[in-house]
């Protein structure tokens, strides 16, 4: 039996043409730890897909999906959609335990937009 291809990873895209995840990491480049970390993170979802599970993945609930990377606090949050994909929405880097709530609501607001996207 031949192994399963690897995930496809798709950036967000808003409607005025903006990558989220992309701002973020374009922010990140002069810290080059959390920077090389995302980067990772981002392999290994490819990588992975749906077999990640904590603690380097963690479900938000709803099908939104946080990767982690331990022990540094990035996070990359995305979503699956049909076709072994995987839409990456936005990032953030974890200075408390809990997601800031805006944070979260804007995140929220990035699956909604996708998902009522025909064929997305």
């Amino acid at each position: 039996m031949a192994a399963p291809s690897k995930w496809t990873v798709e950036w967000y895209t808003t409607a005025k043409g903006e990558k989220p995840l992309k701002t973020f990491l374009e922010g990140l480049k002069d810290d080059e730890a959390n920077f090389a970390d995302a980067l990772a993170l981002l392999e290994l979802l490819e990588a992975k897909g749906n077999a990640l599970r904590p603690p380097r993945s963690e479900s938000l609930g709803g099908g939104l999906f946080e990767l982690r990377a331990h022990p540094r606090p990035v996070r990359i949050f995305y979503i699956f959609r049909p076709g072994r994909r995987i839409i990456v929405l936005d990032g953030m880097v974890k200075k408390k335990d809990r997601i800031p709530a805006d944070v979260l609501k804007r995140v929220r607001g990035y699956q909604r937009d996708v998902e009522s996207r025909p064929g997305r």
